[in-house]
């Protein structure tokens, strides 16, 4: 017999969002114990990076894994930031979509306010072990907290809560927690995110205890990057959902003020002018808008010429912290970097940085990706980064292979945005909007010409190499022959003959280093 409605009804409940990521972890980058482990690790050092650079501090983290059982580890992650004020970290902690950055239009590691939350919501899952949380911000005394979270309410669950003096001189947060996961090291490993992080970050010193020994990452410049400021949103690609909240939500007491005060590079004449190509009152009050009058606003704004919004809502690394970062940790012969100028998708201000190391100890080819300077080290296929690379013939820039597949040098390519549009929650991959593909393909092409050149000069170094080695094995035939027609010794046209060589295409170590030879004349 058929359910009737009543009874459907009976089987219908709400859910929390914690009771969905229990049951959808793979979503956050919990799909196996070996990724477990590693997004662990970077939502936490994530977390830390962010509260330093937001306190204007030099990052000092300390991770440490340790085993304490067959595929169970406890890791402590530890920085020197401002620390956590006591009522926030049960919210911070225990409550998933909870957090300070969602709302605020500026670049940011962290967006969504995930990230830590399922961390404990992970532990507690898989080991039923509560998280530790340890905070100092400079009041003598240290917050600790044992919490866990009440899954079908979203709530913290308090387990243990304590204060005590703090004796060290320590200010930051220290978190500590029991998981399952299984520790390898390999190219999608903790130690490989650790050092791309460390390059993209070269002005923190990062300690990592693994199960197989101490691992450092020492500062490699000692100035923070400028600190973005948070913009409003911008009007350019806003949809009519976003536009109707937004006006049910403001303030302002009409139309004209609810765009200039709640969009960001919107005068007095561009509302007017959005408000009479739509035919609606400027004096209008935004909460008793109709859907058609957002139907007429949102074409009207697709019509109106929008000034760019803000780029001071970025914070690029720069060419100098970028080729700090990789001439610290992989020690090439050659490197450099470009940093292009501010664009926009969708309203979104972003900015492309990329940095290429070539030769030394790079000894095979990698791209590295990264997003608000954070390395993404999974589904590489989906991301507009790798697409972008990809679509480059790189053999026309010197290198052996069009694909890099026969290469010594590491790619780094960075993007950085109030927003970045990850193709899933667990942020792995950037979306591939045209706009973004555009400015990666541009910086990319406009840092390899610069190793082009570079290996221009080392092709033509080999040349003259091979051409003065050649010269210099037939020295003592042609000294010979050359002292018996002219009835000078030997060894004086020998010794000649060597200096000639030696003026016309000098020292050829240092034409291997990637000094110009001297042209032929």
């Amino acid at each position: 017999m058929c359910a009737n409605a009543e009874e459907m009804a009976q089987f219908q409940k709400e859910i929390s969002i914690s009771e969905f990521f229990e049951k959808n972890r793979h979503l956050l980058g919990y799909d196996n114990k070996i990724k477990a482990l590693l997004t662990i690790v970077k939502e936490a050092v994530d977390n830390a990076l962010d509260a330093c650079e937001e306190a204007r501090i030099l990052p000092d983290i300390y991770l440490q894994i340790k085993q304490v059982d067959e595929e169970k580890y406890e890791i402590i992650i530890q920085d020197n930031g401002p620390g956590i004020v006591e009522k926030q970290i049960p919210k911070i902690f225990g409550k998933l979509l909870y957090g300070s950055k969602f709302h605020r239009h500026r670049q940011s590691r962290g967006q969504q306010g995930i990230g830590i939350s399922g961390v404990v919501l992970y532990a507690q899952l898989t080991t039923g072990m509560p998280t530790v949380i340890e905070s100092a911000i400079g009041d003598g005394n240290i917050h600790n907290y044992k919490l866990r979270i009440e899954v079908g309410r979203n709530e913290p669950k308090i387990v243990e809560k304590s204060t005590n003096p703090e004796t060290e001189g320590w200010r930051g947060t220290r978190l500590r927690f029991v998981v399952e996961a299984v520790y390898r090291e390999h190219k999608q490993s903790v130690l490989e995110y650790l050092r791309q992080t460390a390059i993209a970050n070269p002005f923190a010193n990062i300690t990592f205890d693994s199960p197989n020994g101490r691992n450092e990452f020492k500062r490699g410049i000692d100035f923070l990057p400028k600190e973005p400021k948070a913009i409003q949103p911008h009007l350019e690609g806003v949809e009519i959902g976003i536009l109707s909240r937004m006006a049910h939500q403001t303030v302002a007491r009409t139309v004209e003020n609810f765009f200039i005060e709640d969009f960001t590079r919107v005068g007095k004449v561009t509302a007017g002018d959005i408000c009479s190509k739509a035919g609606v009152d400027p004096k209008t009050k935004p909460k008793s808008l109709t859907h058609e009058d957002f139907e007429k606003l949102i074409k009207a704004i697709k019509k109106v010429k929008l000034i760019n919004p803000p780029m001071d809502c970025l914070s690029p690394l720069g060419t100098e912290a970028v080729i700090s970062g990789l001439k610290k940790e992989l020690d090439p012969i050659w490197v450099d970097a470009v940093v292009r100028s501010p664009s926009v998708y969708r309203g979104w201000p972003f900015q492309i940085e990329v940095g290429i190391a070539y030769g030394g100890s790079v000894k095979e080819s990698k791209v590295m990706r990264l997003a608000n300077r954070v390395p993404l080290l999974y589904m590489a296929g989906d991301c507009a980064i790798t697409k972008s690379v990809n679509q480059i013939d790189w053999k026309n820039y010197k290198l052996s292979s069009k694909d890099l597949s026969e290469d010594p040098i590491s790619i780094f390519v960075h993007m950085v945005s109030v927003w970045v549009p990850f193709t899933s929650e667990s942020k792995e991959a950037v979306a591939s909007y045209p706009e973004i593909i555009k400015e990666i393909k541009l910086a990319l092409q406009e840092c390899a010409r610069k190793l082009g050149l570079f290996l221009s000069g080392q092709i033509k170094a080999r040349e003259v190499h091979e051409r003065k080695k050649t010269l210099e094995k037939y020295v003592d035939d042609i000294a010979t022959a050359l002292s018996n027609l002219s009835g000078e010794e030997r060894a004086k046209i020998e010794k000649a003959m060597m200096e000639m060589i030696k003026w016309r295409w000098g020292d050829i170590d240092e034409q291997r280093d990637g000094k110009e030879p001297k042209e032929d004349g």
